[in-house]
């Protein structure tokens, strides 16, 4: 039964990551995170305080981007979990003068920790399965470069194509459904249950 509590409560903790953040309710959002949280995605990759602070600067200015939640898979061992929860991110914004909504699915990994009897995120690794934009109205089409378009991973080109036009600098090597990527993160999350040491740095890319 106390596992079962357990899951209960990295459910909530789930479930309230995608309501607080989409919501724009900053001070509740901070308690899904440890102090040492970190957050990694495809524009953003850096401390959780971090990407709360540059979140509520893109909220303001009108950055559009929500959260949609599937089920979850949590394995917990003693004070450490990860979990696995279906999810699609869905960004609303021009792309060459066409309003477009893209719709990227898959999954929120997650290492989390239990500190103090209260359960928390880690580290946020998302994998990307597959994405696909459409404009807003049916009367336009924006006019994608195929050849930039087919740069970015298979997961999440057209988010990625999307993000890099309004702005950010997006990360190329996040795990997709298939590849080396996400089995590396699967060997992580396995040595996270064991109780071995699994760092942010480990998510960058080597300098």
């Amino acid at each position: 039964m106390a596992e079962w509590d357990d899951k209960l409560a990295i459910g909530e903790l789930l479930q309230n990551w995608a309501i607080w953040r989409d919501a724009g309710h900053w001070e509740r959002f901070k308690t899904v995170w440890h102090d040492d949280g970190w957050m990694m995605a495809t524009w953003f990759q850096g401390p959780a305080t971090e990407f709360i602070r540059v979140s509520k600067e893109g909220w303001d200015k009108g950055v559009s981007i929500l959260h949609f939640l599937g089920g979850s898979s949590i394995d917990i061992r003693t004070h450490r979990a990860v979990a696995q929860t279906k999810m699609t991110i869905s960004q609303r914004a021009s792309v060459h003068g066409c309003l477009c909504d893209v719709v990227c699915t898959g999954r929120f990994y997650d290492f989390l920790e239990m500190r103090d009897n209260r359960w928390a995120i880690v580290i946020r690794q998302p994998i990307y399965e597959k994405d696909r934009i459409d404009p807003v109205s049916p009367a336009e089409v924006p006019e994608i470069d195929q050849d930039v378009l087919q740069g970015f991973p298979e997961g999440y080109r057209h988010l990625a194509y999307t993000q890099e036009q309004i702005g950010y600098r997006v990360k190329r090597d996040m795990p997709c459904l298939k590849g080396r990527e996400v089995e590396v993160l699967y060997e992580r999350g396995k040595r996270w249950l064991e109780g071995g040491l699994v760092t942010p740095q480990e998510f960058l890319p080597a300098v």
